[in-house]
């Protein structure tokens, strides 16, 4: 099974990986409204970077919980 389709089920069935998704998607639209500019102040660059940080953590705890459903899955 791919790691898209892990995601689906695990958007339908587990709340926490529904929410880190859910907020992975808030950092994606803040990142984009961000980037979207021709001049950041260092202040948005840090707020940039910051977002990418928590963006990256997002997704780190999805592949894990993915990573946790493969093996649950292949031990049964």
């Amino acid at each position: 099974m791919r790691d898209e389709q892990i995601a689906e089920i695990l958007t339908r069935e587990n709340d926490q990986f529904k929410k880190l998704a859910s907020e992975h998607r808030v950092l994606d639209s803040q990142l984009t409204g961000i980037c979207g500019k021709h001049h950041l102040s260092s202040e948005e660059e840090l707020e940039k970077k910051r977002i990418q940080k928590l963006k990256l953590l997002k997704k780190d705890q999805m592949e894990e919980l993915i990573t946790k459903y493969k093996r649950h899955r292949s031990s049964n």
